[in-house]
């Protein structure tokens, strides 16, 4: 899903924001806890006002109001959710993709905890937290294979 904008000139209407519009840095940007979630919380509602993450996360993190509203701000200034202006409400929205949030941060740790071994990485994954599920192998078989099919053909052999 692709981050939102609003213009307020069309009545509140909300388009998708084209990559090369997004600043490139923020790749690179790895989010802490808090903002994670209140990341997550934008990907899966959309455009929310303060109230409306707040509600959604308060049960669960305990933080106020005021807490959230700064949490929000401090994401704006880091470029990781834009906001819409044009009501009383701010509405915030996500200026980042999940897949590439999720991307960095996995990059993140792997170099810090496995120095950037993949291999150390998978092999603590399956191996250490919790036996994998028949479907989760099945699953990453699979992955297996269509990654050695894409290196074959992209090394030229069949």
């Amino acid at each position: 899903m692709r981050p939102y904008v609003m213009d307020p000139s069309l009545s509140g209407l909300i388009f998708q924001v084209p990559n090369k519009m997004r600043k490139t840095a923020m790749s690179n940007l790895i989010p802490t806890k808090s903002e994670l979630k209140l990341l997550q919380e934008l990907w899966e509602q959309g455009p929310s006002t303060v109230r409306e993450l707040h509600d959604s996360i308060a049960n669960e993190s305990g933080v106020s109001y005021t807490t959230t509203l700064k949490q929000l701000q401090i994401m704006h200034e880091k470029g990781l959710v834009q906001r819409e202006t044009s009501s009383r409400a701010h509405r915030y929205f996500a200026n980042v993709e999940r897949e590439e949030t999720c991307r960095g941060m996995l990059d993140d740790f792997m170099q810090r905890v496995y120095q950037g071994s993949a291999s150390e990485l998978v092999i603590q994954a399956l191996g250490m937290s919790r036996p994998a599920s028949p479907e989760e192998l099945e699953e990453i078989e699979q992955l297996i294979e269509n990654m050695r099919v894409k290196s074959h053909r992209s090394s030229g052999r069949e």
